[in-house]
């Protein structure tokens, strides 16, 4: 038997066409509607971005034949993988070679430092067919180098001259298309006639807005994790003695957490925003916890599955409060970095800590405590990835039980297992939704660069219709922004979309979470993601949007 090198299914998924919206299929002109205003202040922004910021939206139609001149557009995959993402290239080289055939399209490596550092490959026919529905970002690899330096900016014109390029898009989540528009911004500040178009990336699922319903990869990255939760469910119903506590991804919103639950009604799902909007304390979690967990033991039933968000620390007031102190605290502080121990560096962030902050940190076990110090992401935040907050709530679940037990107030028998669910689903075989969005967003990516618009976000909506009544166009990254306070400063970031709590799937889930906790239960089992067979099992997108909608 031959080495396999690809699997059935890769050959499989090599021949699918991906789906585009009927507006693409042909000739396309633009249409453009009212001016726009960032969703926060305006003041600030528009003074920031005086060349980019008022522009209009924009929407495609179908259109007579045109020449377009033959044009050179770079590619950069910035931060975190998601699935699509060689789609939204393959969607990008097809719409240009569409355009024009001696149209060319240049991959930066690595990431934004590839475009600084003059590292590139030109991507031909024969390297895209090689990624065309597949997952990951290897294909020219991706990176966290973030763009806000004029050298940098000036370095990139350089590269773009030099290879007659035109246009640069980027791929990336909030922070690495707020980055476009900083490079969009200067680069037409200083006239190099270089356009920045931006395309939504992140599992998260918080980079979304009336324009963008949802960012790519966060469909298929729920539906594998769900995959994961329900096989976990089947198994705790099976043997009926564990406690599972699943952490998900999502630092800054539980939208994934709360996709999942959608798809596989687990006995318990914490919400972060929830949480901050009535003002919990860890204690309070630990004890709306702890109260489903003694009531299903009354009905002999030792077992179930908590979801829980990976930034939920971070939502808790006091932890927020603490959060915030230490990432201004840590923020370039060579004084901190040089202490050699963990207790000399505890001891030293105890004594910079305002009072009631202290107190938290001092009322944690030390190991979260140091996971909070340790080296902070490329944006100057704590990276709650690394922090296992599943671990704490099982210590502090396991403790408050023995409580109750001492009281007689609880007669089970508590085993718990912890699970994360992050890089499992970031680079896996995007599902037919994700493979026709991405592919639709790069189609549409090429389209505005065509027609010279710069600082600008690829957008797709319409997305519960069929693929072919999608509406394409393109909405103006200033559109977004807002200015937050990044390493100890106010600068200008797009805003995060956090769960909605009066939005259509949170309340879908507050009515149904008490059923889905008790001695019934309503475990669903979702499965694998299908690519082949009935529309409605293999090209449904996620549970939000569908609530979203009203569908």
């Amino acid at each position: 038997m031959k080495p396999m090198t690809k699997s059935p299914l890769q050959v499989a998924r090599a021949t699918y066409q991906p789906k585009l919206p009927a507006a693409l299929k042909g000739n396309v002109v633009l249409k453009e509607g009212a001016a726009t205003e960032s969703v926060a202040d305006q003041a600030d922004i528009k003074a920031l971005f005086p060349n980019t910021y008022g522009m209009p939206l924009i929407s495609f139609e179908a259109g007579e034949a045109q020449a377009n001149p033959v044009v050179g557009v770079g590619v950069i995959l910035s931060g975190g993988q998601a699935p699509g993402g060689h789609n939204v290239i393959s969607g990008l080289f097809d719409g240009l070679k569409a355009l024009n055939p001696n149209n060319k399209l240049y991959g930066f490596l690595g990431g934004p430092s590839g475009l600084v550092d003059h590292s590139y490959i030109e991507l031909t026919e024969s390297i895209v067919k090689e990624y065309r529905n597949t997952g990951g970002f290897d294909i020219i690899g991706s990176g966290r180098t973030k763009l806000e330096e004029d050298a940098q900016y000036d370095k990139g014109e350089e590269i773009c001259k030099k290879l007659g390029i035109n246009a640069i898009v980027v791929i990336g989540g909030d922070d690495s298309n707020t980055n476009a528009c900083v490079l969009a911004e200067y680069y037409k500040q200083k006239n190099t006639g270089i356009q920045v178009i931006g395309c939504p990336k992140t599992i998260d699922g918080d980079l979304k807005n009336e324009m963008i319903e949802t960012s790519f990869g966060f469909d298929t990255a729920c539906k594998v994790y769900s995959e994961l939760i329900g096989n976990i469910q089947r198994d705790a119903n099976s043997a009926k003695k564990y406690w599972h506590f699943i952490r998900l991804m999502g630092r800054s919103a539980s939208h994934i957490t709360l996709e999942c639950a959608l798809q596989s009604q687990p006995n318990i799902c914490i919400v972060s925003e929830e949480v901050e909007a009535k003002n919990m304390t860890l204690k309070d979690v630990v004890e709306e916890i702890t109260s489903v967990i003694v009531n299903r033991a009354s009905f002999g039933l030792n077992f179930g599955t908590i979801l829980i968000p990976e930034g939920l620390i971070e939502f808790i007031p006091a932890m927020k409060k603490l959060i915030s102190e230490l990432n201004d605290l840590l923020a370039h502080n060579d004084d901190f970095n040089a202490l050699e121990t963990d207790d000399e560096k505890r001891q030293y962030v105890k004594g910079m800590l305002s009072v009631d902050s202290r107190d938290v940190y001092n009322s944690l076990p030390k190991g979260i405590a140091k996971q909070l110090t340790l080296d902070r992401d490329p944006h100057g935040n704590v990276q709650v990835s690394l922090i296992e907050t599943e671990k704490l709530l099982i210590e502090m679940v396991a403790k408050r039980l023995a409580q109750l037990k001492a009281e007689g107030k609880y007669k089970g028998k508590f085993s718990a297992i912890n699970h994360f669910f992050g890089y499992e689903g970031r680079c896996a075989i995007p599902s037919n939704f994700d493979a026709d969005y991405t592919y639709s967003l790069g189609y549409t990516a090429s389209v505005l660069i065509s027609a010279g618009k710069t600082g600008y976000m690829s957008s797709v909506r319409n997305l519960t219709a069929p693929a072919a009544e999608w509406i394409a166009g393109g909405v103006p990254i200033t559109m977004m922004m807002n200015m937050e306070r990044r390493h100890g400063k106010m600068k200008p970031v797009i805003q995060k979309a956090l769960v909605l709590l009066d939005g259509a799937p949170f309340q879908y889930f507050a009515k149904h979470r008490v059923d889905w906790a008790d001695e019934k239960q309503s475990y669903v089992y979702p499965g694998p993601v299908q690519y082949y067979g009935p529309s409605e099992v293999c090209d449904q997108p996620t549970r939000t949007l569908l609530l979203e909608h009203e569908k």
